[in-house]
């Protein structure tokens, strides 16, 4: 049985994608055999190591204009130069701390015996229209560091309130954030993380300022937070207590024209009210495109659709990495869109199990954001004319009916307050471009040369692969 099939016997609608199908065939393939010292042409390659070995790497950047690096390290924050000479190290942990502590002992003692802990790297975000650096690690309840882009002293550390806090979860790959500035205004950060059962401390997904001034009372606040309306949601309860092991994993996120998306895996909720309380390896995952307009603050523009790639019958639907690139000119042309439009590589794992430990068969998918925004438009306009329901019973518990209005939706419609927030089932399917049967692909990033889009792959063994358009 197909993994979308699942055990409830009836098939997960799919759309077919919409490109040429011989897209994938004239795609050619490079693999460098990066686990050796030396490539072919005999030349060793400049290497950076921590201090110890145990500490790893979780997060690198590179500024566009400079080209300096910026590593997020377990305990440490790097800044290199191009051929990887350490300019300026910063240190954040280990430090005493425990899981439970809530607030954390930097607000307020705690009683509960505390033991050396490592602060992993969570997120690692330039804030260019500021000259800054915004690192977050898992220590304090997931507290945030400012860091000044030049030589990584410290502007500020804001830890005194609970917004402050944006999860403890000590695993990286499960928080993502995109920085969205504002001309001569205060910038946003939109922010997306796994809460590991502490969904009433953290929301799994929020909108917070992003002031100019870093002493400013209002650093990571909210958007907007009332009684009735906020720039957050939240897991409820009532979710973990259908499915114990729920959570949303933030892969990668965004900006593209009006609007921020992310990229998640989470497990499959039950359509009815029968609890699903078996172990992580037990449950259907589905990756998922999220989409917010950049200036919704109230998240009625909320969209969630699943998302992932089909070749030979075989699906592909546990996300790994993401990229967004353009697509240059040869791709584009096969897309039929625009060299300056944006695409999507994005990186599955076969099937819809096992996230945690994903089969080794995997592979490499383009969208375009042309058709990720045109799926999400139908999805919208059928649910304005009353078809079907929200979809999103993770988030409401129940079946809520779509609400028939009169409203027009174009391309840049950011919601109301009915009809939100809003789930799908139908898949939004890129165009499968390569496919790993052994060596599990995990990483992905691309740049144009001379028209062609090339793609690098990172497989789980240490090889690159370079994957490019003929």
């Amino acid at each position: 049985m197909r993994a979308s099939q699942r055990a409830k016997g009836r098939p997960e609608p799919q759309r077919t994608s919409p490109f040429s199908s011989n897209i994938g065939q004239r795609w050619w393939l490079f693999v460098l055999a990066l686990l050796h010292p030396r490539v072919g042409s005999g030349q060793p390659f400049t290497s950076f190591h921590l201090e110890r070995r145990e500490w790893a790497f979780n997060h690198l950047t590179v500024h566009r204009a400079t080209g300096a690096l910026y590593l997020g390290a377990v305990n440490r924050v790097y800044k290199l130069s191009g051929n990887l000479t350490l300019l300026v190290s910063h240190n954040t942990g280990p430090e005493d701390d425990n899981k439970a502590c809530y607030p954390p002992l930097i607000v307020q003692p705690c009683s509960e015996p505390l033991v050396s802990t490592n602060n992993v790297n969570k997120l690692l975000l330039i804030d260019y229209s500021q000259n800054r650096l915004l690192a977050c690690g898992s220590l304090y309840q997931g507290v945030c560091k400012l860091l000044r882009l030049d030589d990584l002293f410290i502007l500020v550390e804001p830890s005194h309130k609970k917004e402050h806090y944006l999860s403890s979860v000590n695993q990286t790959g499960t928080m993502y954030g995109v920085i969205v500035p504002s001309q001569g205004q205060d910038g946003t950060l939109f922010i997306g993380t796994a809460v590991d059962g502490k969904q009433d401390y953290f929301p799994t997904i929020s909108s917070r300022k992003l002031p100019r001034d870093p002493e400013s009372s209002a650093m990571l606040d909210y958007e907007l937070h009332t009684d009735f309306v906020s720039s957050l949601i939240k897991i409820p309860s009532d979710t973990l207590a259908l499915v114990s092991h729920f959570d949303i994993y933030y892969v990668y996120g965004f900006a593209s024209g009006g609007f921020v998306y992310f990229l998640t895996v989470q497990p499959e909720t039950p359509e009815n009210s029968m609890s699903s309380g078996g172990s992580p390896s037990d449950l259907f995952y589905t990756s998922r495109i999220v989409r917010l307009c950049k200036d919704d603050h109230k998240f009625h523009s909320y969209v969630s659709l699943p998302m992932g790639c089909v070749r030979g019958g075989v699906e592909y639907r546990l996300l790994q990495a993401a990229y967004l690139s353009k697509p240059g000119r040869v791709l584009a042309a096969a897309l039929n869109i625009s060299a300056q439009d944006d695409v999507l590589f994005a990186i599955f794992s076969k099937g819809q199990k096992q996230y945690h430990r994903p089969p080794d068969d995997s592979a490499l998918c383009v969208f375009t954001i042309r058709d990720i925004n045109a799926r999400i438009k139908e999805r919208l306009q059928s649910c304005y004319q009353g078809e079907g329901n929200l979809e999103l019973n993770w988030l409401l518990g129940k079946d809520v009916q779509c609400t028939k209005a009169p409203v027009p939706i174009d391309d840049s419609f950011c919601g109301l307050d009915i009809n939100q927030p809003l789930g799908g089932s139908q898949l939004v399917a890129g165009h499968t471009l390569y496919t790993e049967t052994r060596d599990r692909m995990t990483s992905v990033t691309s740049y144009v040369y001379n028209g062609y889009c090339v793609a690098f792959v990172g497989t789980k063994s240490g090889h690159l692969k370079k994957v490019s358009g003929a």
